[in-house]
């Protein structure tokens, strides 16, 4: 009776969609609707009957044998749904991602009336050849969809209740859909959820399969779901994420463009390590806490046994630290997203330009790129555009051959251009090129050849091209630092880099660089304060600067105290302590409580001359002398001395 009744108001919604193109809200599911609208826009009826003419043997069998792995993948999938067909009076159906059926099993008896609407092997259901089904429309709209006898656009075909979902490989491709059809005049409730278990069951054995050589994951937040359809799966490779099933990406709130850019840590908080050595639970940047079970080859468990088995030297830790001060950035959600976007279009040959403030990270962002992108393992060079002399500049970038002008090296110099062949290239500050210069620059991208000075044969160059530059590049100032051809050129796709003020995360940030130095003695939380606190004018070059000097000098003194901050540090928490002090006297605030104690440890660094502490500290004399005989300890400070 329930069916009846639907069927009869999906007749009417089908009537006044003919006459109207319109139906009223909530009669037809939003997806059909769509569906339809493309339909007709295709210019089709819905009294036609669909032309799908099914191929002959010979090229059904070739179509089976170009889909042998797809094909292979579902069998067990397949005979599960089969029983079920059997048993219920249906069809399973296989088609590949445009729409062709490869595979039909069930009720014979169904097989029968289908084969009347072309619903057999060879035949093709793509929504442009038969209208809307669930088949077709899954395919466009990417993702599960049932479609009931009337919602079918040609009349012939509401005979059909279908319900269908597309089959996504471990790199996120559509490469098929798998459907259980039945009489549209009985109950087929339970369809898509069986269609769903049986896909995430082909989608599971297609990682198995294809990552046996990485590390295995599978997640989910109930340990019970854990080896079921519904758990989660990532693989990783050399620690690089490079698939995650659809359930996983819910899981850990990424996208698709993770995948071949995202490391092991960016995605998880636990240490790598921790899973090896067979951890049940894992734990997410966002918080979250997910059960797991891991599965791992030999060789990936001996490559982190290795590196972990060798400690560091002395000179190693101490070129680590260094690596980890002039380089290390921590990104969050935000800016792990940019980069997973402008990974994918530089492997596409999109050029990119970097924007941001001075010390934002855009050379370490360039890197990040270049050591996740497909060109890793060619060279990075990086070249300074505003510190190149500009009566060199043409031959550093472009070469030169023997001979070419006095003082001119006897074998020549290939250019910083050619040696970035097979890689990236990183032009910093784009905008100091000189004129001059930006056209031959222009012709090089444009061409992919490059003439060096003194002439020879151009020289082809493949390489990938990342600029930057600290100021907004504009076409329509007056006059223009870039030609207008030239930015167009470099700034197909361009990436905005994020203040360190501006980030939310500034003290996991400052925790996180802080733990990258070697032996770091603890970081006192009053300093920590401070350093959150502060707006950071040069981003993270001024931060990893000062997290620098602190780890030298509280590595010697077995401890980090607050004399041991830059004094522009100091002022800077001192101002503004006393501005917070005008407007809210009686109320100690943990930065005022901060700057006493950073102005009681300057009178003890310099003796007792206040004078020089104030000095140093950018306030005024009378300012610290008020400030200190507020508390007993810093009185006693200035009676000793």
């Amino acid at each position: 009776m329930v069916i009846q009744t639907r069927d009869r108001v999906l007749t009417l919604a089908r009537r006044l969609f003919s006459e109207q193109g319109a139906v009223p809200d909530g009669i037809v599911a939003a997806p059909i609707l769509r569906s339809w609208r493309r339909c007709i826009e295709q210019g089709f009826d819905m009294g036609d009957t669909s032309r799908q003419e099914p191929m002959t043997q010979v090229e059904l069998r070739e179509l089976r044998q170009r889909h042998a792995y797809l094909r292979r993948m579902c069998q067990p999938a397949i005979a599960l749904l089969r029983r079920e067909a059997r048993v219920t009076g249906g069809l399973v159906i296989l088609a590949d991602a445009d729409g062709l059926v490869l595979e039909s099993a069930g009720a014979t008896d169904f097989a029968s009336r289908a084969s009347r609407v072309a619903l057999m092997p060879g035949a093709p259901w793509d929504e442009h050849t038969a209208g809307t089904n669930a088949i077709g429309t899954a395919l466009i709209e990417g993702r599960a969809i049932a479609v009931h006898g009337a919602e079918h656009f040609f009349t012939p075909n509401r005979i059909l209740a279908c319900a269908a979902m597309p089959i996504t490989d471990p790199q996120g491709r559509i490469i098929g859909v798998l459907d259980l059809s039945g009489d549209a005049r009985c109950d087929h409730r339970y369809a898509m959820g069986m269609v769903g278990l049986a896909v995430a069951q082909v989608e599971r054995r297609m990682f198995a399969e294809t990552y046996a050589d990485c590390l295995l994951m599978g997640l989910h937040a109930d340990p019970a779901w854990l080896d079921t359809p519904r758990e989660g799966v990532v693989a990783f490779r050399d620690d690089v994420l490079v698939a995650a099933n659809r359930q996983a990406l819910g899981l850990l709130g990424i996208g698709r463009a993770a995948i071949g850019v995202y490391l092991f840590e960016d995605v998880f908080a636990t240490r790598i390590d921790e899973i090896l050595r067979g951890a049940d639970r894992v734990q997410t940047h966002v918080g979250a806490t997910l059960h797991v079970r891991s599965q791992c080859p030999a060789s990936e468990v001996r490559r982190h046994h290795v590196s972990r088995a060798v400690p560091p030297s002395t000179a190693e830790a101490s070129l680590h630290a260094r690596s980890v001060a002039s380089h290390h950035v921590s990104y969050d959600a935000v800016m792990l997203d940019k980069l997973a976007r402008a990974v994918h279009v530089s492997d596409a040959g999109v050029s990119v330009l970097l924007q941001g403030e001075t010390g934002v990270g855009k050379e370490v962002f360039a890197q990040q790129m270049h050591g996740r992108g497909r060109r890793r393992a060619g060279p990075f060079i990086a070249v300074n555009c505003a510190a190149l002399p500009e009566s060199l500049i043409e031959s550093e970038l472009f070469g030169y051959e023997e001979g070419a002008f006095t003082g001119a090296r006897r074998q020549g110099s290939k250019g910083l251009l050619r040696q970035a062949h097979g890689g990236t290239l990183f032009l910093d500050e784009i905008g100091d090129m000189p004129l001059a210069l930006q056209a031959r620059l222009l012709r090089v991208l444009q061409t992919r050849e490059i003439c060096p000075l003194g002439g020879g044969r151009p020289v082809t160059v493949d390489f990938a091209l990342i600029c930057a530059t600290h100021r907004a590049l504009s076409v329509d100032e007056s006059p223009s630092v870039v030609r207008p051809d030239l930015y167009f050129r470099i700034a197909e796709y361009a990436v905005v880099l994020t203040p360190l003020r501006e980030r939310a995360d500034l003290r996991d940030v400052v925790c996180a660089i802080w733990a990258g130095f070697p032996d770091a003695p603890r970081l006192p939380k009053e300093i920590e304060n401070l350093l959150v606190a502060h707006t950071w004018p040069g981003n993270y070059r001024q931060l990893v600067s000062a997290l620098k000097t602190l780890w030298i000098l509280g590595s010697q003194a077995g401890r980090v105290r607050m004399d041991m901050l830059p004094a522009e540090l100091l002022r800077t928490g001192a101002a503004a302590s006393v501005a917070r002090e005008t407007g809210s006297a009686g109320s100690a605030s943990p930065l005022r409580e901060l700057t006493t104690a950073a102005m009681r440890r300057a009178v003890e660094q310099y003796d007792g001359n206040v004078s020089r502490a104030a000095r140093e500290l950018g306030v005024h004399r009378s300012t610290l002398y008020r400030r200190l005989g507020e508390s007993a300890a810093s009185k006693s400070v200035l009676m000793r001395r």
